[in-house]
């Protein structure tokens, strides 16, 4: 409880249903304008995958996937997936997607080791999205075109939220900010990586931070990340390393930065080789999936997630992810929530 923030004289500007609505708008607009910005084809996803193939993401590295035997497979066991950055780039070799087209799909997930708070819920939705590329278009500028592209689609569904409920007021910034991670450090050494994201959003109202995963010149990283997706050891033509980020944004509603996506360029078969040596994850060389990228016989790809109770959030003025989605939430959040006037769905 003490990581939620409570907004003095809230007040939800759309009632439970409008809000509904307003969801159902966000989710049918913003949807259509990343698949036609980035030219993706819809496909269907997984909710669960087979454990031992490498495919499921294990973000940091320390969250436990929910986990369950399946009876007519012997009790192998399945998990729920945390996100399909893997699954994805296996399914465009599968679908044999050409470079410049890509795919994007509903990711559900449960994350039963999330501290839960405004932000973050045990149930995960997000587009997400991945697009086949060439040897060169893995650089810096083929990067922010790609995060420009999805930034300008937020704000065209902000636009389209303004219209629908004028007591709505826009407040996304013309164009996003672009820093790495190591930058951000040397602006502001003394503080966390926590307290620099909020500085940054709030000078420029939307920021994408990159490089995200390599350890900095403080020998520490801006934050963990799982090695054997995107490519956050390369250098990139700015003189720091990575080609990967988070699109984030200064959510005045809560006094806070506020990440909407994080994506990348993701590993070719170098990268893979140093990010797993780096961390000391070798053995995964023997996986399914990482057998396939060190065949070459998986494509480069550039791909993310984007956070779809986040988006409605945000575009809906909500202080608390529960006002967007149905998740379990402790008896104490409940009840403070309700009387700082954010009911949880």
């Amino acid at each position: 409880m003490s990581k939620l923030i409570k907004v003095e004289g809230y007040k939800q500007l759309l009632n439970p249903m409008q809000t509904e609505q307003g969801i159902k708008l966000i989710k049918d607009f913003f949807q259509a304008n990343l698949s036609t910005a980035l030219r993706l084809r819809r496909v269907t996803a997984p909710l669960f995958v087979l454990r031992g193939l490498g495919i499921n993401d294990d973000l940091n590295g320390v969250e436990r996937p929910v986990s369950f035997p399946i009876k007519d497979m012997n009790d192998q066991v399945a998990e729920v997936v945390h996100s399909l950055a893997k699954w994805k780039r296996l399914m465009l070799g599968e679908y044999g997607i050409k470079p410049g087209y890509g795919l994007y799909t509903d990711m559900n997930a449960i994350r039963g080791d999330e501290e839960l708070d405004n932000l973050h819920s045990l149930y995960v939705d997000q587009w997400d999205w991945e697009r086949t590329v060439t040897a060169e278009d893995r650089n810096l500028t083929f990067l922010k075109k790609i995060v420009r592209n999805i930034y300008s689609a937020i704000r065209r569904t902000e636009y389209l939220v303004q219209e629908t409920y004028p007591q709505i007021e826009p407040f996304l910034p013309e164009e996003i900010h672009f820093i790495s991670s190591e930058e951000l450090l040397q602006m502001y050494p003394d503080k966390t990586p926590k307290e620099r994201e909020d500085l940054i959003c709030k000078k420029y109202g939307a920021v994408f931070i990159l490089g995200i995963g390599g350890k900095l010149s403080n020998c520490q990283e801006h934050y963990l990340l799982a090695p054997d997706y995107d490519d956050w050891t390369t250098p990139n033509s700015e003189g720091f390393k990575g080609l990967n980020g988070d699109i984030m944004i200064w959510y005045p509603l809560l006094n806070r930065a506020f990440e909407l996506s994080s994506m990348g360029i993701r590993v070719d078969k170098e990268a893979l080789l140093r990010q797993l040596e780096l961390t000391g994850k070798t053995d995964r060389k023997e996986l399914y999936f990482h057998k396939k990228l060190l065949a070459d016989e998986l494509p480069l790809s550039i791909g993310g997630g984007i956070g779809q109770s986040r988006l409605c959030m945000v575009l809906l003025h909500k202080a608390h992810i529960g006002e967007i989605q149905a998740s379990i939430w402790p008896d104490d959040m409940r009840t403070e929530c309700a009387k700082a006037g954010m009911p949880l769905i």
